[in-house]
């Protein structure tokens, strides 16, 4: 937690600041709350909890948490998946999987794997990032036109052509207007009155007083009531699918938070703890399954905002929350006459947000692969699911990547058969090799050496070894020589020895080099075959 100073400090930028942020999330929370089919008290509930726990107990002192896109599209195809198998235990099924991921999330943080979550390569996260907003687009396409809201993508655009010969103009004028307001409300004016905000206002004033009708669908009641606990449901043939969705929650969340992490660093000047951050997040998406809530994460524009108006400590996003929990205390009554629609747009504006614009912008400029692996991401996102797009895209690209360090590990090593690679030696190394040429092989080590390289330079050893008497490994300028290189010379020598060939290591220090004393470089190598030069190896 943090200290009681951090409280106390700049007070009234803190307090502004989550007031600020709280302006801002209402409206999201709202509209998160029922795309997740959950309803718009879950949305608040998430936001509450969340954002909460997250300040308190996170590691990112600015930032805003609560129900952000990315999360509630796998709360969503989940909700629905969960209540299609079981109406009646659906949604408790889905909050039970909400406080799994929580603690998968502040087992990420306990573990500290912070830092390694968000080396997720680029093309992978803006491939997931880019297909969260056509989700969410095309998820809030129906409601826009007036119909429901559908988790399933492809029955979503399915239904298009059918809405659109039977929309709703009431619907339509209410989401033309929210869209309006968020992507003309700007400047100045913004900073004083969030878009979202006005948005809401606007689309339900102009219909409540120049189309007065009930034939649109609207918020309605929102229960005013403190949360209560939602104890942890399971079903045995559902473990599998609750664990795929936590973990998908967990990762995500923590991918997602941490990026807003960075953000708020850049603007701020300042470090965050990853792994705390993760831990927070983790307890507040927890909390939130307990009571009901959407699972949330760092959210970008709220940390922005919150920031923009003077918040540099957790105060901001402890008061974001409380300000949210008044609202659920009886106040709910002000949002229940808010059109669908203008919640549509509201969304519709974030799913292009979302959208990695600058990506798809340099596509034409940039090498094929991340392109391609950009795009596979993207549609694995949008047609299959997040976490099997994020795993595919880092399989991928991991892929490449070890490809591309076993070429240059491969080119970093000197083997020289008296002819070959003297160029790369010292003038002393290279003559009295050259008096041995064709009986003494020389492989030099020069950095790290994977296994994935063993099959190459095998190859490459072999094609030299066969007219040798004598293999010279010389590691001395292998600092660390980890187990992937051990593997690798201890399969050569035993190949070389099997061949009666004559094995020598220089710079073989088995007090230093303990990986290869342990797999028996010793009983393989006579000590005196543990040289310290080249020229030893004749005498």
């Amino acid at each position: 937690m943090y200290s009681r100073r951090a409280y106390t400090q700049n007070l009234s930028g803190n307090l502004f600041g989550g007031l600020t942020a709280a302006i801002v999330a209402l409206p999201l929370a709202l509209a998160f709350g029922i795309s997740s089919g959950a309803g718009p008290v879950a949305g608040l509930y998430g936001a509450v909890c969340v954002g909460f726990f997250a300040a308190v107990f996170g590691g990112t002192p600015t930032q805003i948490s609560g129900p952000t896109g990315p999360m509630t599209v796998v709360m969503a195809a989940m909700t629905a998946d969960y209540l299609a198998g079981n109406p009646e235990q659906g949604l408790a099924l889905a909050f039970s999987t909400v406080f799994l991921g929580g603690c998968l999330q502040a087992l990420f943080g306990m573990l500290r794997i912070g830092k390694y979550i968000i080396m997720v390569p680029y093309p992978v996260i803006s491939g997931f990032m880019t297909g969260i907003g056509v989700i969410i687009i095309l998820m809030e396409l129906g409601p826009l036109l007036g119909f429901p809201s559908n988790s399933d993508i492809a029955a979503s655009v399915a239904a298009l052509p059918a809405q659109l010969a039977g929309l709703n103009g009431y619907a339509i004028g209410a989401g033309a207007i929210s869209l309006a307001v968020v992507f003309l409300w700007r400047g100045r004016l913004n900073r004083i009155l969030p878009a979202p905000l006005v948005a809401l206002i606007a689309a339900t004033v102009t219909l409540s007083v120049f189309f007065p009708t009930d034939s649109i669908a609207r918020i309605g009641t929102i229960p005013s009531a403190i949360p209560t606990l939602h104890l942890p449901v399971f079903q045995i043939d559902m473990l599998q699918s609750m664990l795929t969705n936590a973990v998908m929650l967990a990762v995500l969340g923590s991918i997602d938070s941490l990026l807003t992490s960075l953000v708020a660093d850049n603007i701020t000047d300042d470090s965050h703890d990853s792994d705390r951050e993760l831990i927070g997040q983790g307890i507040g998406n927890a909390v939130a399954g307990l009571l009901g809530g959407l699972p949330g994460a760092g959210a970008t524009m709220r940390t922005m905002v919150n920031i923009r108006a003077g918040g540099s400590g957790p105060l901001g996003g402890v008061v974001h929350s409380l300000i949210l929990l008044a609202t659920l205390s009886g106040l709910g009554f002000l949002f229940q006459s808010i059109p669908l629609a203008a919640l549509a747009g509201i969304l519709i504006k974030v799913g292009i947000d979302i959208i990695d614009w600058p990506f798809l912008k340099q596509l034409w400029k940039l090498p094929r692969f991340p392109v391609a692996l950009m795009l596979v991401v993207l549609l694995l996102t949008v047609f299959v699911d997040l976490i099997t797009a994020v795993f595919v895209g880092v399989f991928i690209k991991n892929l490449v990547t070890i490809s591309k360090l076993s070429d240059l590990q491969l080119g970093s090593v000197i083997l020289s058969d008296g002819v070959t690679d003297l160029d790369r030696l010292p003038p002393a190394e290279a003559g009295v090799l050259a008096e041995h040429t064709g009986e003494v092989l020389l492989l030099r080590i020069t950095g790290p050496l994977s296994y994935a390289v063993g099959r190459g330079l095998s190859s490459r050893v072999k094609a030299k070894l066969n007219d040798s008497r004598l293999l010279v490994i010389d590691i001395t300028a292998a600092s660390i020589v980890g187990i992937s290189t051990a593997m690798v010379l201890l399969d050569l020598v035993r190949k070389a020895l099997a061949r009666g060939i004559a094995v020598k290591f220089i710079g073989a220090d088995l007090n230093r080099h303990q990986e290869l004393a342990k797999l028996g470089l010793t009983g393989l190598i006579a000590r005196e075959n543990l040289i310290d030069r080249l020229d030893q190896a004749f005498v």
